[in-house]
């Protein structure tokens, strides 16, 4: 019989409710076992058996919690990541990691020290979009990549009453969705050797960023990742050019809104694509032209999980490693530095 993992869940809002609860009830082996949540009891009507309890202090205290889940705000994670590893837990926490890379520096050590899986939620290398072009890349069926940029655009003209839309800490669309990009950036690609960021407040009343422009340098290859709020006519997701041809996909993977519609993510067809959204190839292979659509292979956000499942216990290599989750934060301090001074700067 397979180990079981007790988790307990702290934060019972969009991210604990649409993107981690769902994803930990499908692993057989991880239980969900008590969820912070101090608003109500949702989460006991969606997953009978979970004990609902109304601080994290309490949910700390029970020994028999193995690995820890934080889906709060921004601002509250290092925080709660802290007394999670001084609790002697394993800890999961939702990006984008902390508000700053010394906070996150701080907790990679702590992990260490307390000998604890230490990860964030990067859950967006499984969409199937994203699969997809990691191995148009892999395959090299574009030749050499030359330039790669990605767009997570959205239409919401009034500003919602959360904390994602005030002037804190961790809060802003860099920190959002850019956190996301990013990631994605260095999973691909690495370290950029320059990073320069057009960042901007464009709603009226916004009291955060909520519009950037980043561009990574790769040398020979540049990176573009965009975002915002005010795009009603979407472009493409991704747009990729290289040597021998070009990449162009439209749409966002259905994951995110297959969840929110209450589906559990698994079945045979969890996470694929309908043909029309498959993105289009213009290249040349092996001295053929092709030009056509590629099925975009199908998203799988529970194998984040999964993953996590195995590095406890069975010493899987972690897939999101902290130290690429801090190094997501630097470039995003680096970004915001870079439009304060108006510049291009080194990474470092």
């Amino acid at each position: 019989m397979n180990q079981i993992v007790r988790v307990g869940l702290i934060g019972y809002g969009m991210a604990g409710e649409v993107f981690h609860a769902p994803a930990i009830a499908v692993i057989p082996e991880l239980k969900l076992t008590k969820v912070v949540e101090r608003h109500g009891t949702r989460c006991q009507a969606r997953y009978p058996g979970v004990e609902t309890v109304s601080s994290a202090e309490e949910l700390l205290k029970d020994s028999d919690i193995d690995l820890i889940v934080v889906a709060t705000p921004n601002t509250s994670h290092f925080e709660l990541v802290q007394k999670a590893l001084l609790a002697d837990k394993h800890v999961v926490v939702e990006k984008p990691f902390t508000p700053t890379s010394q906070q996150a520096t701080e907790l990679i050590a702590l992990a260490q020290q307390r000998h604890k899986l230490l990860s964030v939620h990067h859950n967006r290398r499984w969409d199937g979009d994203f699969l997809t072009v990691k191995q148009i890349i892999e395959n090299r069926l574009l030749g050499k990549l030359v330039e790669y940029e990605v767009h997570f655009d959205r239409f919401r003209n009034q500003i919602k009453t959360n904390w994602r839309e005030y002037d804190e800490p961790g809060s802003g669309i860099l920190y959002d969705l850019g956190s996301h990009l990013i990631d994605q950036a260095i999973c691909l690609f690495g370290l950029p050797d320059t990073v320069s960021a057009d960042i901007r407040k464009q709603r009226p009343k916004a009291k955060t960023a909520d519009a950037f422009e980043l561009i990574l340098n790769y040398g020979e290859l540049k990176v573009t990742a965009k975002a915002g709020q005010l795009v009603r006519e979407l472009g493409p997701h991704f747009l990729l050019h290289g040597t021998a041809g070009s990449f162009i996909k439209y749409g966002m993977d259905p994951q995110e809104e297959a969840l929110k519609q209450g589906r559990l993510p698994e079945g045979s067809d969890w996470g694929k694509e309908p043909q029309e959204r498959w993105g289009v190839l213009n290249t040349d292979i092996n001295g053929l032209h092709f030009y056509g659509k590629i099925e975009t292979l199908a998203g799988c956000y529970p194998a984040y999980y999964q993953n996590i499942y195995n590095a406890i216990t069975q010493n899987e290599e972690l897939i999101v490693k902290p130290e690429q989750a801090r190094n997501t934060i630097r470039i995003i301090e680096l970004a915001m530095e870079s439009q304060a001074q108006k510049r291009t700067l080194d990474f470092c």
